[in-house]
């Protein structure tokens, strides 16, 4: 756990990128992921995405963290959008530019008898800095805030335990988790050239010089989630 933060912390000095870059707006980038959203949707029918439990969490710059989380056992889909906010239909330019009070998250598509929802919330927490408040490497902002999602109260408690754990156990040394633990109320599904982003757009500066370490660096840390694909 302490080596994940220091290594997520450094990355804050070492980079300028961010998650706000405009590489992301090229046309081909567009077009490549307007694309993949459209295969994203035709790969799920409605019917099979009910045999799924969902689970939602933010945790900095979404292209990561849909990618470490598509990369579990158990996980079937992870979609990139925004929540915790109020404002109705965000867009990105709103959300990233702080317009609103929603966050960049997923929503993850699981499968519970593969992978509980426990197992995910320490997914969460072991592949980004809790103690960060409103920031994740370069991300700056409420936008990149820590937020682990509970629809009921037994998911409640889940959170609330493992924080009282890792907070008990000094994982992070004297440092505070800031994590917020909120009612889920709604998802808003971000636009179609976020979906898929990471893998879609190796090349791209902040995906090579954050998003992908930040991956490797989960995947060395939770070698026995990982999918066979994802090794």
């Amino acid at each position: 756990m302490k080596f994940l933060k220091a290594s997520v912390l450094a990355l804050g000095i070492l980079f300028s990128a961010s998650c706000q870059s405009n590489n992301k707006k090229s046309t081909d980038v567009t077009v490549a992921s307007t694309k993949a959203k459209a295969q994203k949707k035709e790969k799920i029918s409605p019917q099979d995405l009910s045999k799924y439990e969902t689970a939602y969490f933010a945790s900095g710059c979404f292209w990561c963290v849909e990618a470490i989380f598509e990369s579990v056992k158990g996980v079937k889909e992870v979609v990139s959008g925004y929540s915790g906010g109020t404002q109705e239909n965000p867009t990105y330019e709103q959300v990233g530019y702080g317009k609103t009070d929603h966050a960049e998250a997923v929503e993850v598509y699981y499968d519970p008898e593969k992978i509980s929802f426990t197992a995910l919330v320490q997914v969460f927490f072991g592949s980004h800095d809790p103690t960060s408040l409103n920031r994740q490497g370069p991300d700056r902002g409420r936008q990149y805030r820590s937020i682990a999602f509970f629809k009921n109260d037994a998911e409640k408690k889940i959170i609330a335990d493992y924080i009282q754990l890792l907070e008990e156990s000094g994982a992070y040394g004297n440092d505070p988790i800031v994590t917020e633990v909120t009612k889920f109320d709604k998802f808003w599904m971000a636009e179609a050239y976020h979906q898929d982003y990471e893998r879609l757009n190796p090349n791209n500066s902040y995906i090579r010089n954050v998003s992908i370490p930040r991956y490797n660096r989960f995947k060395e840390n939770f070698k026995d989630y990982l999918k066979e694909d994802a090794h």
